[in-house]
């Protein structure tokens, strides 16, 4: 058997009409949280991205609290922040991407949390009431780590298939 043949490489060539390919991403339904008084709007996650870099301003953090039912006190433990320096910004101070990457991380909790339960109320009692698997200690009170942040996430997760601690 010969392999002598000649390949027409004119038959193993790929003809595609050019195209632009865009995808559009739906935007994510926690970006509602992050919109704060000064109507910061977000339409994609690069959006959220380059703004987190930047930080946030103080309103857009003051207004996620009032929506997710936190105090200055509670957003302060969860920010590492004082309450008083916190206290301190103006409201259109940028405030450090460190917070700004808490509040993004707070609004998505908070939107799980709406989904799994079936309304954002029902999951505001729930993050605020201690429960055994969290030794007692209520959820939102767990939330100043990324570990805590990673267990209520699993909670959810077990909430919402059936799983009781």
């Amino acid at each position: 058997m010969s392999y002598k043949t000649k390949i027409d490489s004119k038959k193993n060539e790929l003809n595609e009409p050019m195209a632009a390919y865009a995808v559009q991403a739906p935007v994510p339904s926690f970006y509602h949280l992050l919109e704060g008084a000064k109507s910061v709007k977000f339409s994609t996650d690069f959006d959220i991205i380059n703004l987190a870099r930047k930080g946030f301003p103080k309103s857009v953090l003051l207004s996620l609290a009032k929506k997710i039912s936190l105090n200055i006190q509670e957003l302060a433990n969860i920010l590492h922040i004082s309450e008083r320096t916190l206290q301190r910004y103006d409201d259109n101070a940028i405030i450090k991407t460190e917070y700004a990457e808490k509040a993004v991380e707070l609004a998505r909790l908070y939107t799980r949390g709406e989904e799994v339960f079936g309304s954002m109320d029902k999951f505001k009692i729930w993050v605020k009431t201690p429960g055994y698997v969290f030794k007692g200690e209520a959820p939102v009170t767990i939330l100043d780590t990324s570990a805590g942040f990673d267990m209520v996430f699993r909670e959810l997760g077990r909430i919402e298939h059936g799983i009781f601690a």
